[in-house]
């Protein structure tokens, strides 16, 4: 196996490479372009840590944008990648309303070009990075990988429903092995600072007011980062199989008769924005300055992942509490800021 990892410099790409040096003898490339939407130095300090980590000299790692297909695929070419796991992508729900051609360049013309550099050089599964935001204006909980999708209300959104469907094209055309993951409000060391936790813990550590959005009355699947690698890590060898039971006249939108599947990776116990906050305060031993505020646009009150079928795939379900994850996050940026 040689693993491809984009998105290498990235809050759960650092992660995923860290969890399969410590438990694989396999060559690892990893991918960035190293973009400046949130801190670079906190993207290079975790390329570093992998570095210092990597013992066997298995992880090598170049700065590209995936957006560029002629350096994309001599990369494929050349190492004879054999398994993907593209975790690059603008990310951020609120950032697509401002800034929307960074969401086409990465997640839709940067996706393309993963795809046809994996159907040319005949990679044997590619993994991607869906998001629970996908399931938009979806109000049925929980959260299905069965139920349609197609009212999403952000361009991020959009985008990550967009990649599944050129996914599914890929796997029905060319045969290709893929398998979108879903991933619902990932937290823990490490961790984006463009992400709510994050920036509450900041606000709070400096008695700064935090912002909170719909007043408060909100509802998020949080899932610890350990989770979420523990499930990538589980697929990576559990190529989707065609579907011999797919019913074409009552399409389940998760499975196909190619080699295509979904799966949602949360942790299956939504919890309500004003616990979460009061969890970081008694971590961070202080006291939030409340500001509520109305709803953001493209935000969903509430999320909520069904994850019967990652569960029978694998035999795993995300299991780490909020009080232990934040526990975890909290102690780390207490080290790593100082």
């Amino acid at each position: 196996m040689k693993l491809l990892v984009t998105g290498a410099a990235g809050f759960i790409g650092s992660h995923l490479i860290k969890r399969v040096l410590e438990e694989n003898d396999i060559e690892i490339l990893g991918v960035d372009n190293l973009n400046d939407y949130y801190s670079i130095k906190l993207k290079k300090e975790r390329l570093k840590e992998l570095h210092e980590f990597d013992k066997n000299n298995k992880f090598s790692f170049s700065q590209v944008d995936i957006a560029n297909y002629d350096f994309i695929n001599k990369i494929f070419r050349d190492k004879g990648i054999t398994h993907v796991i593209n975790l690059a992508a603008q990310a951020g729900v609120r950032y697509s309303i401002e800034n929307p051609h960074a969401y086409i360049q990465s997640n839709l013309v940067g996706f393309s070009n993963i795809l046809e550099a994996s159907r040319h050089n005949k990679v044997e599964h590619l993994i991607y990075a869906s998001s629970s935001s996908v399931y938009g204006a979806n109000k049925k909980m929980p959260f299905s990988t069965k139920d349609a999708v197609n009212h999403p209300v952000s361009l991020y959104a959009a985008t990550k429903k967009s990649n599944e469907l050129l996914a599914h094209t890929y796997s029905h055309l060319y045969n290709l092995p893929t398998t979108g993951l879903r991933f619902f409000t990932v937290y823990g060391p490490w961790g984006r600072p463009d992400m709510a936790y994050f920036s509450f813990t900041k606000n709070i550590i400096e008695g700064k007011p935090i912002k909170v959005f719909n007043n408060g009355e909100m509802m998020r699947d949080f899932t610890y980062i350990d989770d979420i690698i523990e499930g990538i890590i589980r697929l990576i060898d559990k190529k989707p199989e065609p579907n011999m039971d797919f019913n074409y006249t009552a399409p389940d939108p998760s499975s196909s008769y190619a080699p295509y599947k979904i799966y949602n990776i949360g942790n299956n116990q939504p919890v309500k924005l004003m616990d979460f906050i009061q969890t970081i305060e008694k971590h961070v031993g202080k006291k939030a300055k409340l500001e509520f505020l109305p709803m953001q646009p493209g935000d969903v009150q509430a999320t909520y992942a069904d994850i019967d079928d990652l569960t029978n795939a694998v035999g795993f379900s995300p299991n780490t509490s909020i009080d232990e994850g934040i526990g975890q996050f909290v102690e780390w940026y207490r080290s790593y800021y100082k």
